[in-house]
């Protein structure tokens, strides 16, 4: 009787195995907030191929990838960990890790702690000082700085926006191991960009936000063509600011006239926020904003590329 009910617990065993591994990975992609960081890791990746004149190699690309991804992931992380009485409060972010209960805050720090350390030695010894230096800036604007002033007022975002528009900058740096114009540039487009994409986001999640304690633009009062025409008028600088480059000589008219379509749209929708005021068109905002950046990223790289 005995083989037989081992042959019976054995695939069983296993099963259960796959399923605890598969649950454990899911989580630390959860943990790491894999589709964000992609996002991320991307920009950083265009700037370092602007920079290497679309002749970047595999390997240091894939390098920066590594680097970047971890370093990012051990921000999300520590933001995690820091929000977890919060997180449980909101819908959408009730089903992170920490925050439900399927992983400790200790469990989350450690990994925190070993991306952040192996994520700076790959961008020290495959790049150099100055792009690990950025890295590390990053994540702790991010992590500590950001993260707990999202309690204290909106001034959150203008804080969040230095960090989220760093990437580019770390790519660049990686390849060239200086900050140039062109590299500021890079860096002032993200910026900009990043205000009404986070208002849009912030007009969708205001409700939550607010019963968190979250003291984000907008609050609920603030959802109103207020701050839908302050939106458009970043969306109006930002299409003009991509436009600058091309006057310096940087990228082509090709490029300019790209730019010009992707900016238009995006207007377009945040001129539909303004005319409606309501959850529907926050949304949509928020999704031109999400295809935007990749879309104007990927015209830099062509452009660069056959130029």
């Amino acid at each position: 009787m005995q083989p037989k009910l081992s042959a019976l617990t054995g695939p069983y065993q296993q099963k259960k195995f796959a399923a605890a591994f598969m649950q454990k990975a899911g989580d630390f992609l959860l943990l790491m907030k894999f589709r964000l960081n992609l996002t991320v890791v991307f920009s950083a990746v265009i700037g370092y191929w602007l920079a290497m004149g679309g002749n970047a190699g595999l390997p240091g690309l894939l390098m920066l990838v590594l680097g970047g991804f971890l370093i990012t992931g051990a921000a999300n992380a520590i933001n995690q960990v820091l929000e977890k009485d919060y997180d449980k409060i909101m819908k959408r972010t009730q089903n992170r890790p920490v925050a439900a209960g399927r992983m400790s805050a200790t469990e989350g720090l450690l990994i925190a702690g070993l991306c952040s350390v192996g994520g700076s030695v790959v961008l020290i010894y495959f790049f150099n000082s100055l792009t690990a230096f950025i890295g590390v800036l990053s994540m702790l604007l991010y992590a500590f700085v950001y993260t707990p002033l999202k309690r204290v007022g909106p001034i959150a975002v203008a804080v969040g926006a230095i960090p989220g528009a760093l990437p580019p900058l770390i790519g660049w740096t990686a390849a060239t191991g200086v900050l140039t114009y062109e590299a500021y540039l890079l860096f002032s487009i993200q910026f900009i960009w990043q205000f009404p994409h986070f208002w849009a986001i912030g007009w969708l999640g205001s409700d939550e936000y607010a019963k968190a304690g979250f003291k984000l633009h907008p609050s609920p009062e603030e959802r109103n063509q207020h701050t839908a025409f302050k939106i458009c008028i970043y969306q109006v600088f930002l299409l003009f600011l991509t436009m600058y480059p091309v006057m310096l000589g940087i990228f082509s008219y090709s490029f300019a006239a790209v730019a010009l379509l992707l900016g238009s749209g995006f207007v377009y929708w945040g001129v539909q926020l303004f005319k409606h005021c309501n959850q529907q068109y926050a949304l949509r905002l928020m999704i031109a904003s999400i295809i935007y950046l990749p879309l104007l990223q990927i015209a830099m790289a062509i452009d660069i590329l056959f130029r």
